[in-house]
């Protein structure tokens, strides 16, 4: 494993470096100045343009309000956009759905580059050291400590503060828990997300899991398990046995807390793997259940690996190992939003052509239309496609039983 990044800076002539925390894996910045409640929000603004980090020595509540107002100058349209003709407007437009959405990727990265130039120290017990911060040291400890890759190592670290938001409420959403109806009344239905694994927000999905016909209730496989919803949906419908696979460290311990919660940990087993459990080990089953990312695009983050898929791997990896993996009558279920197909990333005739050359068929389709906020939002860059998105479950089978 490689040593953490530092981040290094001169304070009082003196050269000083300590660990940088960054979930995505940025390099930590090259210039680096030191910030406080004298600084303004245009001068501050103008110095994460240019990619100088401000080190914070000031009120972390003055620090909070600084955020904000960077976010508030990120998000505001340049001025000469307003002044500029109809007719220039109309050629720097977005000719193509998929060039819209490069284009808002490319806006979210750069705002997320400026915003993440606010930097707050954080003591090695994980303790922020400016005045009247709050103790975020369980939101810390649950998000880091539990992978070796981000544990804390005896030293002192920074952390953007927009990262460490993110942490907090991560923690929060921990604490609370998402209500998922598909499990049952109220007190025993909610799953619980972890930082860094995809909390299950878009409940439509689950309800395709929660109401398609079981082919089987002996066993089932759930292929990337995330929080372990679908697999607690599969158990509490009454599948006997149900064996669910991740490769992410997070994801699993996500899983088996859930499980536990909802005592189903007897009839759930979690096992880390790349797609299918060892066809060796664990054989055939009748029913195999797999939620990939829906959008072939590169993530930026970490939790935006069950968002986005670098051309299709997962898709396809599904795809292509679902027949060895299925047991002769059994159906493999493929939910996948067609949002993609909206943005022009990936053709409806590409994912037949897959699931054909896979030795599969298709032997049915469950749609629902989301109910997300975005999908009304007239505002959003890609309202048009997230307006006429549908999620589905295929039900596919061999190609030889259709």
């Amino acid at each position: 494993m490689n040593p953490p990044a530092q981040l290094h800076w001169l304070e009082n002539g003196i050269e000083q470096s300590v660990r940088w925390r960054s979930e995505s894996g940025a390099p930590p910045p090259r210039r680096v100045v030191l910030a406080d409640d004298t600084m303004g929000a245009d001068a501050a603004y103008r110095l994460a343009c240019e990619g100088t980090a401000l080190l914070w020595r000031g009120d972390f509540h003055n620090a909070r309000q600084l955020l904000q107002a960077l976010a508030r100058r990120a998000d505001r349209k340049p001025r000469r956009h307003a002044r500029a003709s109809a007719a220039g407007a109309q050629a720097s437009a977005p000719s193509t759905p998929a060039q819209a959405f490069h284009l808002h990727r490319q806006a979210q990265a750069q705002r997320a580059r400026v915003l993440g130039m606010l930097i707050i120290p954080l003591a090695a017990d994980y303790a922020v050291p400016l005045r009247r911060a709050p103790d975020f040291r369980d939101a810390c400890t649950e998000a880091w400590d539990a992978d070796a890759r981000t544990a804390r190592d005896g030293a002192d670290s920074v952390v953007s503060l927009r990262e460490l938001s993110g942490v907090v409420g991560a923690h929060e959403w921990r604490k609370k828990g998402v209500e998922v109806a598909s499990l049952g009344g109220p007190g025993h239905n909610r799953i619980h997300p972890h930082y860094g694994v995809f909390s299950p927000v878009r409940g439509e999905y689950v309800q395709l899991v929660a109401q398609a016909p079981l082919p089987s209730n002996t066993l089932a496989f759930d292929v990337g398990v995330g929080t372990g919803v679908l697999s607690a949906v599969l158990a509490h419908r009454g599948v006997q046995r149900v064996v669910a696979t991740d490769q992410d460290p997070r994801a699993l311990a996500c899983a088996r807390d859930n499980l536990q919660r909802l005592g189903l940990q007897e009839r759930v087993e979690v096992v880390q793997a790349d797609l299918f459990p060892t066809l060796a080990l664990y054989g055939q089953a009748p029913l195999i259940v797999c939620n990939p990312p829906w959008v072939p695009a590169r993530a930026s983050t970490p939790v935006e690996h069950a968002v986005y898929d670098p051309d299709s791997r997962m898709l396809r990896g599904f795809l292509d190992g679902l027949a060895a993996h299925l047991a002769p009558q059994g159906e493999g279920w493929l939910v996948l939003s067609d949002l993609a197909e909206h943005l022009g990333l990936r053709p409806r005739e590409q994912l037949l052509g897959w699931i054909e050359s896979a030795g599969l068929a298709v032997r049915g389709r469950l749609d629902v239309r989301p109910r997300h906020p975005k999908a009304g939002d007239a505002s959003d860059p890609l309202h048009a496609a997230r307006a006429a998105e549908i999620t589905s479950l295929w039900r596919l089978g061999h190609r030889q039983q259709s």
